[in-house]
């Protein structure tokens, strides 16, 4: 129960899966032995999740997954974030006084969007499981422990429910205790504590729901019922109507080769493109010329992590309502210009790169892969914690505020529109061999704008500088921007960077935050890997075995169907 203990590099074979819950990781294991693939376990984590780690995730939030397949060696994505009510305009929120300056509160009804978790759900098993487990029997788990209750073992958990906690408290969130404990002897609600059981019925139901009737159990009947006059009755303009029209969007995924590998990213209203342009543009350093986290080292990182944000801010959104030139930003030449940008002696001037976006953001990250050789990278998020805190009556889960990211500027590809989806933060991740296509690796790094800089350095530190899954999480991370506030700003540095490397960013002239400690370590996200070779290693040798690690900043573990290799 020690929050930020010490993991142990996995290795296993027939399976595995990690997450930020040992529960969850637990049913994930107990669906593939069950004899359901990656997908199919994937969707039985998120459920899990949703009951477990409700202060980052759930079916009031959205999903993004990308999946391998290993008989047609092809990466396939899928696209289950929700769009912005129809009736709800630009026009309409500056009349009542916001504008880009002055957004509406976090925990707004305006901010929220159609949760579009529930229809990635249904998705990802009808199109990427294994058609050997029901719906019914992959959600039985989440079911029973939600009726049954856990234990609250998870102190980082614990901590964060705690603090977002207001918001289920708040007086005009009429069903947020719904997710918070009764004092039998006061009848006050409280978060749980450490040591305490925590049970959630009335999300049992719900999934109930969804098991029986598949996406109509969610977004028509009584749980669409309960979403709708729960939002219109707090000044929301979410309809029926807009539940009933949404639906997910099987994408192609956008990637960019390094050094004998590609990396595969979600496209737009996906922000992965950050994680691509970075990459393009340190193919032209030298690493082995520079010490890991040293402040040559991190000043370039984080330069172009500053240029490549600029640009997703500028272009990146619903591709439905813009065609973001992703050929120009990818391209190898562009890649280059960028790069020369960056000087090695002076952090460029805000006049350089333009200052642009503002957000926050919780969420979970996890990866199953099964024994067929299929990867699943999958992300769940509320976006803000409890997102809005708002809690439809009789769910068990509270409604994103992700409708937070769109811009109030017209003419922005982002700007605010009717039924159109905002620049999304959370983004899985997955690596191929770039020959063969071949899965190498399924990761991922949450934390709003930490993510794709997460993606980076996680890949980095094992291309790089030859650490192992586990190592490669463990290492201290570089963080640019306003905590999770934006992608701009300060470059905050984690603990374990030594104050030499710190001062000398300064000289540099980067407004330096560091070192993090603590809780507040939660700014660099929480990561998870699958890797099925030692792609790390001078001498990976394929084996008949996987590879896995679990983020020091979370709680949960990566497990194995057999955790013997030989």
């Amino acid at each position: 129960m020690n929050a930020f203990g010490p993991k142990t590099l996995l290795k296993c074979q027939k399976g595995c899966v990690a997450s930020s819950q040992v529960l969850a990781t637990e049913i994930g294991v107990k669906i593939l032995k069950k004899g359901g693939n990656a997908a199919d376990s994937a969707v039985a984590v998120a459920a899990a999740l949703n009951l477990l780690e409700p202060c980052s995730t759930g079916l009031g939030g959205d999903a993004f997954c990308l999946f391998y397949h290993k008989a047609s060696n092809t990466v396939k994505g899928l696209n289950a974030s929700g769009r912005s009510p129809k009736s709800l305009t630009l026009d309409v929120v500056k009349k009542m006084g916001y504008n880009e300056e002055n957004k509406p509160p976090v925990s707004s009804p305006l901010n929220i969007t159609v949760p579009g978790a529930c229809a990635g759900w249904v998705d990802c098993v009808e199109k990427f499981g294994s058609g050997k487990l029901t719906l019914q029997e992959i959600l039985q788990p989440a079911i029973e422990l939600a009726e049954s209750g856990f234990q609250m073992t998870s102190p980082i958990t614990q901590y964060h429910w705690e603090e977002g906690s207001y918001l289920l408290s708040d007086k005009k969130n009429l069903h947020g205790n719904e997710l918070l404990v009764k004092d039998k002897s006061t009848g006050e609600f409280f978060p749980p504590k450490l040591g305490q059981t925590f049970k959630n019925p009335t999300f049992a139901q719900v999934l109930k729901s969804i098991a029986k009737h598949g996406k109509n159990g969610f977004y028509k009947g009584w749980v669409a019922d309960a979403i709708v006059d729960t939002v219109q009755n707090m000044g929301g303009f979410l309809t029926h109507e807009d539940l009933e029209n949404h639906k997910s969007e099987f994408v192609v995924p956008i990637s960019i080769e390094y050094k004998g590998f590609r990396l595969w990213e979600i496209p737009p209203n996906g922000q992965g493109l950050v994680a691509l342009e970075v990459l393009n543009i340190l193919k032209n350093f030298n690493f082995s010329e520079m010490q890991h986290n040293s402040a040559e080292y991190l000043h370039i990182l984080a330069e172009a992590i500053r240029l490549s944000f600029n640009d997703a801010l500028k272009y990146c959104g619903d591709m439905d309502f813009c065609e973001p030139p992703l050929n120009l930003l990818l391209s190898e030449d562009y890649g280059q210009k960028l790069a020369k940008k960056i000087k090695k002696d002076k952090a460029m001037e805000c006049s350089e790169i333009e200052q642009n976006g503002t957000s926050h953001g919780d969420t979970v990250y996890f990866t199953t892969a099964d024994t067929d050789g299929n990867f699943c990278s999958f992300i769940n998020s509320n976006y803000m914690g409890f997102g809005t805190g708002i809690v439809p009556k009789g769910c068990g889960f509270s409604l994103q505020n992700r409708g937070r990211n769109f811009t109030l500027e017209l003419g922005h590809p982002n700007a605010l529109e009717p039924c159109k989806r905002p620049y999304h933060t959370i983004i899985p991740a997955m690596l191929t061999d770039a020959s063969t296509g071949e899965a190498v690796m399924s990761y991922g790094v949450m934390g709003g704008f930490m993510q794709p800089q997460g993606h980076v350095q996680v890949l980095l530190n094992m291309l790089e500088y030859g650490m192992n899954p586990q190592q490669a999480l463990d290492a201290p991370r570089l963080l640019v921007g306003s905590g999770h506030l934006g992608a701009v700003g300060k470059v905050n540095l984690e603990t374990g960077i030594s104050k030499e490397v710190i001062e000398a960013l300064k000289r540099l002239g980067h407004d330096v935050n560091g070192p993090v400690t603590g809780f507040k370590r939660a700014l660099y996200g929480r990561g998870q890997i699958i890797a099925n070779r030692q792609f790390w290693k001078d001498d990976a040798t394929p084996l008949n075995c996987l590879w896995a690690g679990s983020d020091i900043r979370a709680d949960g573990k990566a497990m194995g169907v057999e955790t013997f290799c030989g």
